[in-house]
């Protein structure tokens, strides 16, 4: 059953958001070739507690971890090591706060040195799948119009599109009815409602769609090792439309992206 939120409710999840919103900041100021996943799982969570609030993901179906970190092939779930980034790597950094007894639950790749154009353009093209989905999710549309919008745009640059990973309602608990796919056709699913909250999260890869997962129980990688991109913002349908209640405005400005 969806759990459609009050605007009380939502200006808690938008609190959630932001404390995830500027964790992501704090990692953008740091991350380059020599940093650790580790060294990053450390910031962010002290950062977060620090706000009062707690990390989101750390224990939740028994995560070890803070950061779900994710270099390269993997596309998302990564337990954070003590490897060191390297020039040319992308990195998916999720990450998860509770702040009030409400989620916030965001994601973001980052490039990191000298990155291979091919992988910046997957970077791009899967942000930009990231904001039509949302662009898709107003009243009138029904949960299927945003993933059709999603694989519209990465199929359309030859990417593949993941299936076994969706988005996901969002609230007092982290995954929360509806599941919200990236894939799909269109006018199919519930319908788009004001209050619905949910998490929209685009994983997309450079070559096939198929993935595999780790021994370790975690980790889901490309099936072709090929590299994979995320991107998550947190949305509640206000007055009929999509209103983005995170922000990459604090990574932006830290990496100088205008």
């Amino acid at each position: 059953m969806i759990k459609y939120k009050t605007a009380e409710e939502i200006e808690i999840m938008r609190e959630a958001a932001l404390i995830v919103s500027r964790t992501l900041g704090e990692i953008a100021k740091v991350i380059k070739p020599g940093v650790t996943g580790l060294e990053l799982d450390k910031l962010a969570e002290e950062y977060i507690l620090d706000q009062g609030a707690k990390p989101g993901f750390k224990g939740m179906y028994d995560f070890p971890n803070t950061l779900c970190i994710s270099p390269n092939a993997q596309v998302v779930h990564g337990i954070p090591t003590d490897k060191p980034f390297e020039s040319g790597d992308i990195v998916s950094i999720d990450c998860g706060s509770i702040w009030k007894g409400y989620f916030g639950d965001h994601a973001y790749t980052f490039e990191v040195g000298d990155v291979k154009q091919e992988d910046r353009d997957l970077c791009r093209v899967t942000k930009e799948c990231l904001y039509k989905g949302i662009e898709a999710a107003c009243v009138g549309n029904r949960i299927s119009d945003i993933g059709y919008a999603i694989q519209q745009h990465a199929e359309a640059h030859g990417y593949g599109v993941v299936r076994e990973l969706v988005g996901h309602g969002l609230g007092k608990d982290m995954h929360e009815e509806p599941q919200v796919p990236n894939y799909g056709r269109r006018g199919r699913g519930k319908k788009i409602q004001n209050g619905l909250t949910i998490a929209i999260e685009p994983m997309i890869n450079r070559g096939t769609e198929k993935i595999k997962q780790l021994s370790d129980g975690w980790t889901i990688l490309t099936l072709d090792n090929l590299p994979s991109a995320h991107f998550e913002h947190d949305v509640a349908i206000v007055d009929g439309k999509p209103e983005i209640l995170s922000t990459f405005k604090y990574i932006e400005e830290a990496l100088g992206i205008s």
